[in-house]
């Protein structure tokens, strides 16, 4: 009897026991909310690496994780505070996903540019069961370009005693530089401190030293030439060696991307890619149409049958697949090859024409200044000023052989509105307002190369004849190209005078980190409401709403009116005031 029980029990066990539970298909929205398979939901997380925050950063420390695992990341949203080789920065993710997993925790020391430090997803994918990638993070400079591939670099390590010189970055936004003269030949021994060779940076020429003693063996980049950072321009050897024995790298390069696979043909401009039946976003849409794909021949890891962002750049990437031509915006040769209309009047198409090379100053001015404008909220303050007695004052200076120009008064008149106004002197660095005690006025200087603002350091303290000495001489050395770092990189806030040029009233835009500049424009004779003649100047205040109120605005530019529309206290101590008062009734 109990042999028998046994033997059900078992039956009953194994029939039960065997049956496989059938899968349930759940809407996504829902998945998250009853439960999550790893079977069902598995995503591939998106790599996020150790940026380079500095132009000398090698590796990092993460000081504080700002987001958890699980929270929503935001286009432009801090992720992050980062401790560089210079100053703790914080990090920002520009694409909105949900944080999966961290994987460096905080106080992680020494953690290299590239490495894989957390993972996310996108925001509809269920972050909890996210896989890690099949390979690692990897060297970026490793990561294959959409454009042309170029040929592979052989990166052999410089024999012992030698020394592969690359460009330096000699200035925080640089990125490419100009050798204008070595000042070192080949077969010149080199001592520490010793000047290499005068550089072109994006803001001015600078000298690049070196701190080690050696011989000059070999010069790889001729002079005038423009070179990317990193890349090697010289060989150096120890004493003793024979400099002509020296090793000659084959490539001087920086970097190279890897060998891609023979590139797939693009769809033409005009053909409509056909339905896949993935499903995807607006970003990947706007991927599809710029590079012709079909979203049915690249294959989707998101579920369910999603096609994300990150699956079309990587099958660009590893395709080198380029844009296709709009429709609206035709080539060269189309439009040489479109017959011309009979209505068209006729020019000749052969007209000479010159391509003038964008210098470095100018394409950062310009990169900066648009960064500027999109992520400032910018606001504007005009305000008229009187400038009949500043013109007769001058003009009573220079009968003592004291030349002083109108800008020279604004700079001095300026100065003392911002020692009267200290919340208009401050920057706006790292999500905080930070008041400056100190006085330091950048004044806009027109060079050849692009517009560069020298800075007139302590200017509260100095004299209108200091002030014009001064910004004689940084002018001087603006157009030459001799300014040092620190005579150009700082200031807290910033002058632009177009008046000399007729211009009567503009906008100009701040230059960050400072939360205001002020545009000067040209004076203009009007008639007062007495009908006398008098002669204005226009002074328009562009300020960081962030960090300036409009009542503190207007206090700065009230209290700059009254100066410069009476302006002997900025020309003369108070005895020589009281003394031109008394002569001039």
């Amino acid at each position: 009897m109990a042999h028998m029980i046994r033997s059900k029990l078992v039956l009953l066990s194994l029939k039960y026991a065997n049956r496989v539970a059938p899968r349930v298909s759940v809407p996504l929205k829902y998945q998250r909310l009853c439960f999550h398979t790893s079977d069902i939901l598995d995503v591939t997380g998106k790599e996020l690496l150790m940026p380079s925050l500095s132009p000398t950063m090698e590796s990092g420390t993460i000081v504080k994780w700002f987001k958890r695992e699980g929270d929503m990341i935001c286009p432009g949203e801090a992720v992050a505070d980062i401790q560089t080789d210079k100053a703790v920065v914080t990090m920002e993710f520009e694409d909105e996903s949900v944080l999966a997993k961290i994987i460096v925790p905080e106080g992680t020391k020494d953690i290299k540019v590239g490495t894989l430090i957390a993972l996310t997803v996108e925001a509809d994918e269920d972050w909890k069961d996210v896989e890690m990638p099949a390979c690692g993070a990897e060297d970026p400079s490793a990561t294959p370009s959409s454009t042309e591939p170029s040929p592979p670099v052989t990166k052999a390590e410089p024999p012992p005693g030698q020394q592969n010189i690359a460009m330096p970055a000699l200035s925080p936004t640089m990125t490419t530089g100009t050798i204008v003269k070595w000042l070192k030949q080949e077969g010149d021994e080199i001592q520490p401190g010793d000047a290499l060779a005068d550089i072109q940076t994006d803001k001015a020429v600078m000298t690049f030293e070196l701190e080690e003693e050696g011989v000059l063996a070999k010069i790889l980049i001729p002079e005038g030439s423009q070179v990317e950072v990193g890349q090697l321009i010289a060989v150096v050897v120890e004493k003793g060696m024979d400099w002509k024995q020296a090793v000659v790298p084959t490539s001087t390069k920086p970097a190279a991307p890897a060998a891609p696979s023979p590139a797939r043909p693009t769809a033409p401009a005009d053909a409509k890619p056909p339905s896949s039946g993935q499903v995807y976003g607006l970003a990947v849409k706007r991927l599809l149409e710029e590079y012709g794909l079909s979203s049915g021949s690249i294959k989707g890891t998101g579920r369910p049958n999603r096609l994300l962002k990150s699956d079309v750049l990587t099958y660009i990437q590893a395709n080198s697949v380029k844009k296709v031509t709009p429709k609206s915006a035709p080539t060269p040769e189309a439009a040489k090859a479109r017959p011309p209309s009979p209505e068209a009047t006729s020019v000749p198409t052969d007209r000479p024409y010159v391509d003038i090379e964008i210098s470095n100053i100018r394409a950062i001015i310009a990169k900066r200044l648009s960064e500027s404008k999109r992520t400032i909220p910018h606001s504007y303050a005009v305000i008229d000023i009187n400038i009949d007695k500043i013109l007769e004052l001058r003009g009573k200076l220079k009968t003592e052989d004291i030349t002083v120009s109108i800008n020279d008064f604004v700079i001095k008149a300026v100065a003392h509105a911002l020692v009267e106004c200290p919340d208009v002197n401050a920057l706006h660095q790292n999500n905080q307002i930070v008041r400056v005690p100190k006085v330091d006025v950048s004044v806009a200087v027109a060079t050849k190369t692009g517009l560069i603002t020298p800075i007139v350091f302590d200017t509260a303290t100095k004299s209108l004849a200091d002030i014009s000495k001064n910004i004689r001489e940084l002018a001087e050395k603006a157009r030459k190209g001799q300014l040092k770092p620190h005579e150009f990189q700082g200031g807290t806030f910033t002058i632009s005078n177009l008046g000399m040029f007729g211009i009567k009233e503009f906008s100009a835009i701040i230059n960050p980190p400072q939360t205001a500049i002020l545009a000067i424009g040209a004076g203009r004779e009007e008639l007062d409401s007495s009908l006398m003649k008098v002669t204005k100047m226009t002074a328009k205040l562009s300020y960081d709403r962030r960090a300036i109120d409009e009542d503190q605005a207007a206090d700065f530019l009230a209290i700059l009116k009254a100066t410069l529309e009476d302006p002997v206290f900025l020309a003369a101590g108070r005895m020589q005031v009281l003394r031109y008062k008394r002569n001039a009734y």
